[in-house]
C-alpha cells in the first residue's frame, strides 16, 4: 500500500459525499432529454461495470474476480447486496425526477440513526443515551413529515432502508470494494442490457440518439461508481466518526437543491426538519465524543 497524506483520505470522503448532493441535477438533465428512470437505471449498471473494472485494475484485484464467481456464498451475497443497490438507484432516480428530491435529502439524513437500529437488531448493539436522543428525535421529525405531506414518507424510508440494507450486507461480504462493486454491476448489467436492447427495439432508446444523449448515458457509469469507490477506500483510512460528520454532506446539499427548486415547503414540513437535523446533530455530536475518547486513549497508551 501506497503511503498517503492524512488528508488525503478525508478529501476523498468530501468528494464522494459532495458529488452524491449534486446528483439528482445530473438525472434532472437526462429527464428533460427524455430520458426515464429505467432507462437512466439500465445505464448505470451497464456502464459501472467498466467504470469499477477500471479501478478494479487499478488495485491490481482482478484475481479476485474469478474468486468471487467460484465462491457460491461470496456471490449469492453480492446478488442480495446488488439487488438492494439497484432498488436504491431505481427510486433515487424516480424520485428527484419526480419532484421529491427532500423526500430522497430525508432519507439520507435517516439513514445512519436507520444504521444504529439495525446494529440493536442484528449485532446486539447497545445503544448510549446520545443514540436513544437521536433516534427519538428522527422518529418524531418521521411523523411531523407524514402529517405534513398528508401520508407515510415512504420514498424516504425506502431508500434509508435499501441503502442501510446494503451498507449492512457488504460489511458481511469478504470482497474488496472495487471488486464487489464490479461483481454488482454485473449483475445489474444483465437486466439492464436486456431493457437497453428492447428499447432500441421499439424506437424509444437515447443511446445513439444524439451525441449529447449518448454522453450523458456514458456518464452514468462514472457518476455512479467514482463516489463509491471513493467512500468506500475514504471508509478504510479515516475514522467512522468521521464518516458519521461527512455523511451529512450529501443530503445537506440536496435540501437546498429541493428547497431551490420550489418544492412544497410548508411551515409543518420545515418543523419535520428541524427534528431530523435535531437528531443528526446529536448522532454528530456522538460521534465527535466518540472520537475525542480513542484519540485520548491513544494519547495515553502511546510513549
Amino acid at each position: 500500500m501506497t503511503d498517503h497524506k492524512p488528508a488525503t483520505p478525508l478529501l476523498a470522503g468530501v468528494i464522494c459525499y459532495v458529488i452524491w448532493g449534486f446528483v439528482p441535477l445530473i438525472f434532472q438533465a437526462m429527464d428533460r432529454l427524455g430520458m426515464g428512470s429505467w432507462e437512466i437505471l439500465a445505464h448505470r449498471s451497464m456502464w459501472g461495470a467498466p467504470t469499477a473494472l477500471l479501478f478494479v485494475l487499478m488495485a491490481r484485484q482482478g484475481n479476485q474476480v474469478p474468486a468471487v464467481f467460484r465462491n457460491p456464498r461470496l456471490l449469492a451475497g453480492l446478488l442480495v447486496s446488488a439487488l438492494l443497490i439497484g432498488a436504491n438507484w431505481a427510486l433515487y432516480v424516480w424520485a428527484v425526477n419526480s419532484g421529491r428530491v427532500l423526500e430522497t435529502s430525508l432519507g439520507y439524513y435517516l439513514t445512519p440513526l436507520l444504521n444504529m437500529a439495525a446494529g440493536v437488531v442484528f449485532f446486539r448493539e447497545t445503544l448510549n443515551p446520545i443514540a436513544i436522543a437521536a433516534m427519538i428525535l428522527a422518529a418524531i421529525g418521521v411523523a411531523v413529515q407524514a402529517v405534513a405531506v398528508g401520508h407515510l414518507p415512504w420514498v424516504s424510508l425506502v431508500l434509508a432502508v435499501s441503502f442501510g440494507g446494503y451498507g449492512i450486507v457488504r460489511k458481511q461480504i469478504a470482497a474488496d470494494a472495487q471488486t464487489g462493486l464490479f461483481i454488482e454491476c454485473l449483475i445489474l448489467a444483465v437486466p439492464g442490457l436486456v431493457y437497453a436492447l428492447w428499447l432500441s427495439s421499439i424506437g424509444k432508446a437515447h443511446f445513439g440518439l444524439t451525441p449529447t444523449d449518448t454522453l450523458w448515458l456514458l456518464a452514468a457509469g462514472p457518476i455512479t461508481a467514482v463516489p463509491l469507490v471513493l467512500f468506500s477506500w475514504a471508509a478504510r483510512r479515516i475514522p467512522l466518526s468521521t464518516i458519521g460528520f461527512l455523511q451529512f454532506i450529501g443530503p445537506t446539499i440536496a435540501f437546498a437543491i429541493g428547497v431551490a427548486e420550489g418544492e412544497t415547503f410548508t411551515p409543518l414540513r420545515a418543523l419535520s426538519f428541524v427534528f431530523i437535523w435535531g437528531g443528526a446533530g446529536v448522532y454528530a455530536f456522538g460521534a465527535w465524543r466518540r472520537m475525542r475518547r480513542v484519540s485520548s486513549v491513544i494519547e495515553t497508551v502511546d510513549p
